[in-house]
């Protein structure tokens, strides 16, 4: 891809200002676990409202992982002179869908078509 180093460096401070702040959030959030393991809940409402916020915080954590794989995967790509390219079909992704979503590997005609297909197979049963 074209793009211009300048960019590119934005971009990638982007990444990691991102990665740095879902890191910390993942370590934040294991403490806040741990140390409310050694809390006992006073009845069965406290501890079944207890079992239902570490359920959320177990999904949320989940999905910080996967963006953080994904901004792990962008950074290297930066690295390796291929970011910006759809690894579908080769084109260049466009610079307002990498400002809007820098781990994109899709161009948006791409990801439109995929979401397409996706549609129209899920109604099949």
């Amino acid at each position: 891809m074209a793009m211009r180093k300048e960019k590119l460096a934005r971009l990638k401070n982007d990444l990691l200002t991102r990665r740095e702040n879902i890191v910390v959030g993942l370590r934040r959030s294991t403490e806040e676990w741990i140390d409310s393991e050694d809390l006992l809940q006073a009845d069965s409402v406290d501890q079944a409202s207890a079992d239902t916020d570490r359920g959320i915080a177990v999904q949320i954590r989940n999905r910080d992982r996967v963006v953080l794989r994904e901004i792990d995967e962008a950074l290297r790509r930066i690295e390796s002179g291929n970011f910006g390219e759809c690894e579908r079909c080769d084109d260049d992704i466009s610079e307002p869908r990498l400002k809007a979503n820098p781990s994109t590997t899709l161009c948006i005609n791409c990801k439109a078509e995929l979401e397409s297909e996706g549609q129209r197979f899920s109604g099949r049963g």
